[in-house]
C-alpha cells in the first residue's frame, strides 16, 4: 500500500496596483514548475490562519505590508507527489515597493492579459474567476417562442453575461430561427453565447459551441475559430475536454435535481475530487442557484451553471 500524499495548503493573493493591473511572480530555478507565473504567496504554516500566512508571505517575498480581504476561490489540485489546496484571497490594501526579495521576476499584468501567462494548473481557475462571468445560464425547453425570448431578455437585463442556447426536441428549422434571434439579443447585451452540441450551427451563427459529454471522445481536435465548452460527468470526460483545449467545462450534477432522478448527485466532495485532476475552469451544475456561488468557489468551481436557477428567477449580479 502506497503512502498518502502530502497535503499542502498554499495561500496566494490578488494584488492590484492603481491602474488595476495584477501582480504575478515567476517561479525560480530549482523549484517545482520553475519558470511558470503564479499569484504571489506561499505555504500556510501550522497555527497560522490563511490571512496571517498570506500577510507574512507577501512581506517575506515582496517586502510589502498588506491587508488581506475576501476569499476569491479555493482550488484543490493533485500533483504526482502531493495534494495542494490553493487558497486565493483578494488583497484589500498594501504599501511598500513590491520587489522580488527571493530573486523572482515580477510582472504587473492587465487583467485581460493574465491568460497569456503560462501558469501552474491550480492557477488557471483563478484567472477564470477574475475574468469570466460567475454564472452560466442554460436556456429552458422551448414551448412558446415569444415567452422563451422574453425570459431570455429578462435574464440578460438582470446582468447575465454567459449563455448556453439549448432547447432539446425543437424542430431544427424553428430552432435555427429562434437561436438566431437569441444570439442577436445576447450580443446586444454584451453576453457570450454558445449553442449546445451543434458545431455547424455555431459556425453559421458566429458563436461558441458547448459540447455534449458524448461528443468529447469522438472529436479528434477542438472546433476551430470559436469558443468551446463541454459538459463533463466524470474524470474521463474532463481528460477529453482538456485534450481538446476546451475553454471551460461544466461538471455535475452536484445536488439532487428533477432532470436526473436516476443518477446519484456528486455532492460537493465528489465535485472537488474531480476538480483536483483538471486545470480547466469549471462551473458546477445540478440543483444549484446563484446563492451557491460562495460554496462553489470554496470547492474550486469558478461559478454556477443552471437552468431553473436563472430563468425561473433571473436576478444576477
Amino acid at each position: 500500500m502506497g503512502s498518502a500524499k502530502r497535503l499542502i495548503h498554499v495561500v496566494a493573493g490578488v494584488i492590484r496596483d492603481v491602474r488595476g493591473r495584477v501582480l504575478l511572480a515567476r517561479r525560480t530555478e530549482g523549484r517545482d514548475l520553475a519558470g511558470l507565473w503564479e499569484f504571489p504567496g506561499g505555504k500556510c504554516e501550522p497555527g497560522e490562519t490563511p490571512e496571517q500566512a498570506l500577510a507574512r508571505e507577501l512581506h517575506e517575498e515582496l517586502g510589502i505590508e498588506s491587508r488581506i480581504g475576501a476569499p476569491l476561490i479555493r482550488v484543490p489540485q493533485q500533483y504526482p507527489d502531493k495534494t495542494l489546496v490553493l487558497d486565493v484571497r483578494e488583497v484589500e490594501a498594501w504599501h511598500g515597493p513590491a520587489r522580488g526579495r527571493e530573486g523572482q521576476a515580477l510582472a504587473w499584468v492587465p487583467v485581460e492579459k493574465l491568460a497569456l501567462y503560462d501558469m501552474p494548473p491550480a492557477d488557471r481557475p483563478v484567472v477564470a474567476a477574475l475574468l469570466d462571468p460567475p454564472f452560466y445560464a442554460v436556456t429552458p425547453p422551448l414551448q412558446d417562442e415569444a415567452a422563451w425570448l422574453a425570459t431570455l431578455d429578462a435574464a440578460l437585463a438582470a446582468g447575465l453575461r454567459r449563455v448556453q442556447l439549448r432547447a432539446p426536441g425543437t424542430e431544427p428549422a424553428t430552432w435555427r430561427r429562434v437561436a438566431g434571434q437569441a444570439v442577436a439579443r445576447c450580443v446586444a447585451a454584451g453576453a457570450q453565447v454558445l449553442v449546445n452540441g451543434d458545431i455547424d450551427l455555431a459556425r453559421e451563427l458566429g458563436i461558441g459551441v458547448h459540447l455534449r459529454a458524448a461528443q468529447l471522445a469522438t472529436l479528434p481536435a477542438r472546433p476551430d475559430g470559436m469558443a468551446v465548452a463541454a459538459s463533463c460527468h466524470g474524470a474521463d470526460d474532463l481528460r477529453h475536454a482538456e485534450r481538446l483545449g476546451c475553454d471551460f467545462a461544466v461538471v455535475g450534477h452536484v445536488a439532487a435535481t428533477p432532470s436526473h432522478p436516476d443518477r446519484a448527485p456528486l455532492g460537493w466532495d465528489g465535485f472537488a475530487r474531480l476538480r483536483e485532476h483538471a486545470s480547466l475552469p469549471i462551473y458546477a451544475i445540478g440543483g444549484l442557484a446563484r446563492e451557491d456561488l460562495v460554496l462553489a468557489r470554496e470547492h474550486g468551481a469558478q461559478g454556477i451553471a443552471a437552468i431553473r436557477g436563472f430563468f425561473d428567477a433571473p436576478v444576477v449580479r
